[in-house]
């Protein structure tokens, strides 16, 4: 018996187990086979296997007319790529769309449409460089970000504490060249550099992120960037292999892969302070963040390395280390020998700071941050954060607090010790690469250090920050912070950026 006399069902049943590309060539056999090649349940298969399409909608985001046109325009508009790096590709950012659609609804308005061929040529001919190809990719579905004013809605998100805030971005196309461009001729780069930035804080606090197109690695910029050109890795050099059979590597769409999978997994997420939301890279599941639960009073902490306050130079603090403390009280409350009470208060802190081991400094002290958070059962978790240098890595901080029951001023109960579980500080968890000094260039003679033009654009001037003595023994790492010139006004929303935690006296 022929095959065309096989039934219509079975028929559909054969097609449904070939690829998309069989499925075309058998469409050349005979009409007959066209029309049952044609048929829109299998092409609605294809499109929901390969490129995760629900409806027929094109790369743009446009209706198609049926699941095979949209098929069709899709492979037509990636054609020059490999499809299964554009299907990589796509996953990545379908699993980071799908997640901002549910917490973070603000970010997506943020995307930009996909550049076109012709403007990724033109980058690369103003630039001087071939971007990798899963970069291209990257850039054909979304050019960056466009961020509003004094919104801090960048998809890769940072931290804050005391004056130090970041909040990276994915830059568009034209701004990578304007960022790129102001800091290479301030290293003294030669035009031929292979460096791009491809990402950067949206804050008045510098953090940059570099795409090496001649190696595909990915770097962030330590304090000693804008001296020297000093870079650490983000991702391990074991990961970077060929991308689908090509020599061209690309950390950036691993790190995006990575990123996407700490938001899906809920080991970062997003933190709302003041009405502000942003994503808070301070992990909130173990192993990278610890839980102890004494008496009733729960303590998670985590930290997180920061690398744009970091001098791998320095041989007495090379590493600096964010670390964000989170108390609360269950909502049984908080039992002392028997005796339960609703509610505690914060008296005293002990924190012993190690590197590979040793000790290498103790804290003593009253409240946090100058505050002695009163708790209630059930409440939101009372959250600070502070930062320690480290000379050397692995390393970790621990302690306790000293809790009083009911109120300090109208004491219920004898004081209790709360204990703060071990939080590793791994250089190695915060980058995910152990830290080098890649290919950055080095300038005898330096130029004068140049103001940040976001800063500048808006009346601002940069002057070096110098941490509280106790929590910092070492003040060589440069730091800045935001300070008005005279006679300048500072708004709310300059405050916001700088440091959401400021606004508690604006209210």
């Amino acid at each position: 018996m022929a095959l065309e006399g096989v039934g219509d069902l079975a028929i559909n049943l054969i097609l449904s187990r070939l690829e998309a590309e069989d499925t075309a060539k058998v469409a050349c056999v005979s009409s007959r086979f066209r029309v049952w090649a044609s048929d829109e349940s299998l092409w609605a298969l294809h499109c929901s296997e390969e490129i995760d399409l629900a409806a027929p909608l094109d790369p743009l985001g446009n209706p198609a007319p049926s699941f095979k046109e949209a098929y069709q325009v899709w492979r037509e508009t990636f054609g020059m790529y490999p499809w299964s790096l554009v299907k990589r590709v796509k996953r990545c950012f379908d699993r980071l769309t799908s997640w901002f659609r549910i917490n973070f609804p603000e970010v997506l308005n943020t995307l930009r449409k996909g550049a076109s061929e012709d403007e990724l040529d033109e980058f690369e001919r103003s630039m001087g460089i071939k971007l990798p190809l899963p970069s291209r990719v990257l850039y054909r579905f979304y050019d960056g970000q466009k961020l509003p004013r004094h919104k801090l809605c960048g998809l890769i998100g940072g931290y804050s504490f005391y004056n130090h805030s970041v909040n990276v971005y994915l830059l568009p196309l034209n701004e990578i060249m304007m960022e790129t461009r102001d800091i290479l001729d301030h290293l003294g780069f030669t035009s031929g550099s292979k460096y791009i930035v491809v990402a950067a804080s949206s804050t008045f606090m510098e953090k940059f992120f570099f795409l090496n197109c001649a190696n595909g690695q990915v770097y962030v910029g330590t304090s000693n960037l804008r001296e020297d050109g000093q870079m650490m890795p983000c991702v391990p050099d074991a990961a970077l292999t060929s991308v689908h059979g090509y020599k061209q590597q690309d950390a950036m769409l691993l790190w995006l892969e990575e990123h996407g999978r700490r938001l899906q997994n809920g080991i970062i997420g997003v933190r709302e302070e003041y009405k502000i939301k942003r994503i808070c890279l301070f992990p909130e599941l173990p192993p990278q963040c610890s839980t102890a639960v004494t008496n009733g009073v729960q303590i998670r902490a985590s930290a997180v390395l920061v690398p744009e306050a970091s001098n791998l130079q320095d041989l007495e603090a090379k590493y600096l280390f964010a670390y964000s403390v989170r108390m609360s009280l269950l909502p049984e409350g908080c039992t002392v020998h028997g005796m339960t009470y609703s509610t505690c208060q914060l008296y005293r802190r002990r924190w012993i700071i190690r590197a590979n081991e040793n000790v290498v400094d103790v804290v003593n002290d009253e409240g946090v941050i100058g505050q002695y958070p009163l708790l209630f059962p059930g409440d939101k978790e009372f959250v600070y954060e502070s930062c320690t240098h480290l000379q050397i890595s692995p390393g970790s901080v621990e302690g306790s607090f000293i809790f009083v029951p009911g109120r300090l001023a109208d004491p219920k109960g004898e004081p209790f010790e709360v204990e703060v579980a071990v939080q590793p500080l791994n250089v190695i968890l915060s980058v995910n690469g152990s830290p080098t000094t890649p290919a950055a260039k080095s300038l005898s003679d330096l130029p004068r250090k140049r103001y940040n033009k976001r800063a500048d654009d808006h009346g601002f001037q940069w002057k070096p920050y110098k941490e509280p003595q106790r929590r910092i023994t070492s003040q060589k790492t440069k730091r800045y912070i935001l300070s008005t010139q005279p006679n300048v006004e500072q708004s709310k929303e300059d405050i916001i950026l700088c440091n959401c935690r400021e606004l508690k006296d604006l209210f």
